[in-house]
């Protein structure tokens, strides 16, 4: 008997992580009848990449209002959700990472009794405010859930601290096979993109740069935007691509402070295979996302993490990141150390990615076969 799973996303990390797994869950159509609903949290980005991989969610819930409250949010997901669960009826719910839609959706299948999967379990920066809301999402989503798919060793002891023993797989993380199933159709439409792309000049470095964690609404991104307008003045071969968040939190500052810069180009944002390609082009990246976190080192580039934790140690351990939190001189230092000290460039620009091989979907989809039947 086919075990009926139903994955819940809303964001757009959740969705670019989600579907190497829904195709080879759905490829497996003996064992599983596989559902998707996007909870709408950030639609415009989600629909993007569901659309890129022809994923079709089966429930669109479109929870989204102008100006919604956490409190608000959680509410409505919450109400929507459960009949999404009756109308279904799943013997699995999946949910990744760590956003409102990851936690409200594992409560909601709670009070079902539904089993709960974790994709990226055991994430932690031991920070409950940083990030915020996202460490209580995960950490609460770890206390409800079955299923524990852990990206690392480290990720499974963090888990085991906080007194989780059972269901837990390190399986390394969907994100990297979904970067090897696109790399190859990036690289082989090369003419597409320069085209689109033709403002950037081949001969200056190119700085790709990404920011829209909650923290750092305000004075962090003030002081991450000076940092960037001081690298752009000082170092005359290089060039900033920023594709800004939509959150008017992020963008107001952004367009205040940078635009007009002659060489920050300030996009809309824009989806995964265009970041992909960006990320591949650039020198290197300036970011506070998880997910380009994982990625950058599969492309063999170092990466300038605007936070002052991060739950991803292991690329900070290996070599492949630089934390830097937001403080302004920081961040000028660290860059200038880039793009002027050639011996520490080359050697983070080799260090292996730490977060997986491009397997993860087909070991959790073994997995499951033998625990769900």
């Amino acid at each position: 008997m086919k075990r009926k799973i139903l994955i819940i996303l809303g964001t757009r990390p959740e969705a670019i992580k989600f579907a190497p797994l829904i195709k080879t869950l759905r490829h497996e159509e003996q064992s599983f009848d596989v559902a998707v609903c996007n909870t709408g949290q950030h639609l415009e980005m989600t629909n993007q990449v569901l659309e890129y991989f022809s994923i079709v969610p089966d429930y669109s819930l479109n929870v989204m209002r102008q100006g919604q409250t956490l409190t608000s949010l959680s509410q409505m997901l919450l109400g929507a959700l459960d009949k999404v669960i009756d109308d279904f009826g799943p013997d699995l719910i999946f949910v990744q990472g760590d956003t409102t839609t990851t936690f409200i959706g594992a409560l909601a299948g709670f009070y079902k009794q539904v089993k709960i999967a974790h994709l990226e379990a055991g994430l932690r920066s031991n920070d409950r405010f940083s990030p915020f809301p996202e460490e209580v999402n995960r950490t609460l989503t770890g206390h409800i859930a079955d299923f524990h798919f852990a990206v690392t060793k480290r990720n499974e002891l963090a888990l085991h601290n906080e007194n989780i023993n059972n269901g837990i797989y390190v399986v390394g993380n969907t994100g990297i096979d979904t970067l090897h199933l696109c790399l190859d159709k990036v690289r082989s439409e090369e003419e597409l993109y320069t085209k689109r792309y033709s403002f950037i000049e081949p001969d200056k470095r190119m700085i790709l740069m990404t920011g829209h964690r909650r923290e750092s609404f305000g004075q962090p991104f003030v002081d991450i935007f000076n940092a960037i307008g001081h690298i752009e003045d000082t170092f005359k071969d290089t060039q900033f691509i920023y594709p800004v968040h939509l959150n008017p939190n992020v963008r107001a500052k952004a367009f205040e402070m940078l635009e007009g810069k002659e060489r920050i180009h300030l996009l809309e944002p824009v989806d995964y295979p265009d970041m992909l390609w960006l990320m591949s082009k650039s020198y290197f990246i300036v970011t506070d996302s998880g997910g380009i976190q994982e990625e950058a080192p599969s492309l063999g580039k170092p990466l300038i993490v605007t936070r002052d934790v991060t739950e991803r140690v292991e690329g900070v351990d290996c070599g492949t990141a630089l934390l830097a939190g937001t403080e302004r001189n920081k961040l000028e230092e660290l860059m200038t150390s880039l793009l002027t000290n050639n011996e520490l460039y080359n050697k983070m620009s080799v260090a292996e990615n730490p977060y997986g091989d491009g397997s993860t979907s087909q070991r959790i989809a073994s997995i499951l076969k033998e625990n769900l039947f």
